[in-house]
């Protein structure tokens, strides 16, 4: 960073260097007509900064001779080194302004009959003045000479174009002037010196009223400041304030260096006067109390910005949330835009790709049930959430978006997922704004606000309320989408409706049809993380239905989402629909018709035979149904396996092939990398092979049964619940809500857990690790049994009551040990398979 200092001394080098060319030119330019000599020495005569004058001459200072402003232009690079710039010359020519001192002089002679005849002229730009040196016969004095000048200026004014209202002024130059060509800009505060005529002489401090007496003929002074009697800076001093700046100018040019003689009071010696601008310090008491009233000033301060805010930011915000949802921006929606297209494909040959969605037709038409009851309760006025819970590739967005909801114009679809998994509060907000399509927002500010409360607070002791929390920032955000919600239904509203008498409310429930639907995909997406965001969009999605504003779909892996959204309609039924996965038959016509798909776009043969399809011409689709029963109805299984058949493998082999990816994804995911973001485990990998292991036995287990497991004696319902999360199992649940069965994650996970089974040195590896595991535990049982064993011995006398424990400890003890010796034993022939196998 450049120094404040550095800047200014350069800023006033190139302010000299600017002025100096633009006075160059004008004290150089060869005025037609104009004999008077221009004096091109801005620092005086000889540099010596003053101006002499011999016998039967006197000096005059004009002012608004130039603009007074003009030093603002004189730092900006007006002309290169060797060439000034013309067009100020021909803007500020006093021949063509009319405020040439020297016509003055003439004209004003002549009216009064005088000898006065101006020889010299020097220009004061920054000023806006000029001192002109004029030459009488002697007989005329110069008093009478300046009286002459003002009589004619006062019956002539002379008014430039820059100044219309304010008239040129002369005064006789009664003192020495400094003509220096430092960059100093006038003021219109004034410092006077008081200092000797030569070294060795004491001088006078003149009193206020002497001072007035000598600098009132220059203007309406405005303050007279002395200094105070106890000061000891050296020369003595006094401030004089005018009420204008010209005044200053002229008091400053026409008197400094005069000599105050003994009679008019500046002593025996005589005193001089010393003038230099000086620049007026301004009272800053709106500034100085802002800055001592912290604990006032922060508050309103903060008031104001958010009142801006909400002022200016919120409908610019609501508008882009209405212009998301209504997709008035998106030019593939636009009316005309599809129409050029449409025009377009009549003369174009496209080339139609085949769609992914292809074969989709058959699982709507088996779900036609669900997605009719969609529609059904999309025109009812139930102010209640509709629920669609299913499995991970269930086809649940597609279901509700592309086949419920395709006939609706307004809808909104929230993804929980980018939003979740978000790391920050920044990117948490980011991600949600762009949800709803809420912007500008100025996430990044929230930390930058964050250290200016925090700051503010600890001067003050006050919390100012510039910071604003996560759970504030995503209320803003769905609030202004609600708004935006009901702006939109309301939109829609006609006066010349039969029911336009009715109120906004009472609109809204009358006419359910009109609301827009607010769709929430991946609801409960890694809830164990936290559910803050979730617990936010359920309370909003409350307010918008029990307010008429909108309806709401939930989409959901979660079979606990009961437990979540309840807290925010605990008096309300949910309506529900649970998506499983297809039945063989559909899962077999989806394979079919995504094989077709490809030739539906072929032209017919040009021997006019039939097209043949792929299901009509392969053979080796007859094993479609052995396959279809091992992988399942989840409908991205089966895309993928109809994607491998039209490379060109066998179903056999491509079911094959998928079973096998999954028991590697498996290995990877639950067995060996169990290891969360944190470090920590959720589950051990002897917690996740008994469940494949028993799983591969059993299509299913009850779930208490496995908590009674010792492997899952600590925090097994926790582990379940976080393997399911994961997606290795499905925990059904009992129609009154409580788990009941655990299942695979994915029909295809069944045949891979017989697969994983299968390998001998794998399940020999980790039934090894479980066998440890339970000789652990039985281990930690018998030194259990055998410390109160120790200590009931310790007891004196042996009483007969103790007994019984005795027993009950023996008994314990034995079948624990009978326990680890058969676990041993087991061991044994486990580890003679993982020696001799690879």
């Amino acid at each position: 960073m450049i120094p404040r200092t550095a800047w200014h001394h350069a800023a006033q080098r190139s302010s000299v260097r600017g002025r100096s060319r633009l006075q160059g030119l004008l004290t150089r330019s060869p005025w037609s007509g104009y004999p008077t000599r221009y004096a091109s020495l801005q620092a005086g005569e000889n540099k010596s900064g003053h101006i002499s004058a011999g016998p039967d001459e006197g000096l005059l200072f004009f002012d608004n001779v130039f603009p007074l402003k003009i030093q603002k232009l004189l730092g900006l690079p007006l002309a290169s080194d060797d060439k000034a710039p013309g067009f100020l010359n021909r803007i500020i020519n006093p021949m063509v302004t009319g405020t040439d001192p020297k016509t003055v002089i003439e004209k004003a002679g002549a009216k009064a009959n005088i000898s006065v005849k101006a020889t010299e002229t020097l220009l004061r730009l920054k000023e806006g003045g000029a001192f002109v040196k004029f030459t009488h016969d002697g007989s005329t004095p110069t008093s009478e000479v300046e009286k002459v000048l003002k009589q004619y200026l006062k019956e002539n004014p002379v008014k430039p174009w820059w100044s219309p209202w304010r008239r040129m002024h002369v005064n006789v130059v009664k003192g020495r002037p400094w003509v220096e060509d430092l960059f100093r800009l006038p003021s219109p505060r004034l410092r006077i010196e008081f200092v000797p005529p030569e070294p060795g002489v004491e001088a006078v401090e003149l009193s206020q009223e002497q001072l007035y007496s000598f600098f009132r003929q220059y203007g309406k002074l405005q303050d007279i400041v002395v200094q105070p009697p106890d000061s000891k800076v050296l020369p003595k001093f006094a401030y004089l304030d005018y009420m204008k700046l010209s005044n200053a100018i002229m008091a400053k040019n026409c008197m400094h260096g005069y000599l105050v003689s003994e009679a008019e009071g500046g002593g025996k010696n005589g005193t001089r006067f010393r003038l230099k601008y000086e620049q007026k310090i301004k009272a800053h008491w709106i500034r100085d109390w802002l800055v001592n009233h912290p604990r006032i000033v922060i508050p309103i301060v903060a008031a104001l910005v958010a009142g801006i805010t909400v002022a200016i930011f919120d409908p610019i915000r609501t508008f882009f949330v209405k212009a998301h949802i209504t997709r008035v921006l998106h030019l593939q929606d636009n009316k005309y835009y599809k129409r050029i297209i449409g025009y377009a494909t009549d003369f174009i040959p496209w080339h139609h790709k085949a769609d992914d969605d292809t074969g989709m037709e058959v699982v709507w038409d088996d779900r036609k049930e669900n997605i009719e009851q969609i529609q059904t309760w999309l025109m009812e006025t139930a102010d209640t959430f509709i629920i669609v819970q299913g499995p991970r590739g269930s086809g649940k967005k597609e279901l509700v978006i592309d086949q419920a909801l395709k006939d609706r114009k307004h809808k909104l679809v929230i993804d929980c997922k980018p939003i979740q998994e978000a790391r920050g509060d920044s990117a948490t907000i980011n991600a949600a704004a762009a949800g709803v399509g809420y912007k500008p927002v100025f996430s990044w500010m929230n930390s930058i606000s964050g250290m200016i409360d925090m700051a503010a607070q600890g001067a003050t002791g006050v919390k100012t309320g510039f910071s604003e929390t996560l759970d504030s920032q995503l209320a803003k955000i769905w609030n202004t989408t609600g708004t935006a919600l009901r702006q939109i239904a309301l939109d829609q509203r006609h006066k010349n409706d039969k029911d336009a008498y009715l109120g906004d409310d009472e609109w809204l429930e009358a006419h359910p049809e009109k609301r827009p639907v607010v769709v929430i995909d991946n609801f409960l997406h890694k809830s164990q993380e936290g559910g803050v965001v979730y617990d936010k969009i359920a309370d909003w999605a409350a307010r918008l239905t029990t307010t008429n504003i909108a309806h709401v779909v939930f989409l959901t892996n979660d079979v606990s989402y009961s437990k979540s959204l309840s807290k925010a309609l605990p008096d309300r039924v949910f309506h529900q629909i649970p998506l499983s996965d297809c039945s063989p038959q559909v899962a077999k016509k989806y394979v079919l018709r995504h094989l077709d798909a490809d030739v539906a776009d072929d032209p017919e043969p040009k021997d006019g035979s039939e097209k043949q399809v792929p299901s009509q011409t392969r053979d080796d689709l007859d094993e479609l149904d052995t396959c279809i029963d091992l992988l399942g109805g989840r409908l991205t299984d089966l895309e993928f396996l109809a994607r491998r058949i039209k490379t060109g493998e066998t179903p056999v082999k491509a079911v094959h092939e998928m079973i096998d990816q999954s028991a590697s994804e498996i290995l990877k995911m639950y067995i060996f990398g169990i290891a969360d973001e944190e470090g920590g485990k959720k589950w051990s990998h002897e917690q996740a092979w008994l469940l494949i292991k028993e799983l591969a036995e059993k299509e299913e287990l009850r779930y208490n049964e496995l908590l009674l497991s010792d492997v899952f004696a600590t925090n097994g319902e926790k582990t379940i619940r976080a393997l399911e999360q994961a997606e290795l199992v499905t925990i059904v649940s009992s129609p009154s809500g409580r788990p009941s069965l655990i299942r695979p994650g994915k029909p295809v996970y069944h045949p891979a857990f017989k697969r994983l089974t299968e390998d001998k040195v794998l399940k020999s590896r980790l039934d090894l690790a479980i066998l440890k595991e339970l000789v652990k535990v039985e281990s930690a049982t018998i030194e259990k049994c055998e410390t109160e064993l120790l200590k009931l011995s310790e007891i004196e006398g042996r009483p007969a009551m103790l007994a019984g424990r005795v027993q009950y400890l023996l008994s314990k003890l034995q079948k624990s040990q009978e326990k680890v010796e058969g676990y041993e034993g087991e061991m044994g022939a486990l580890k003679k398979v993982l020696g001799s196998e690879r």
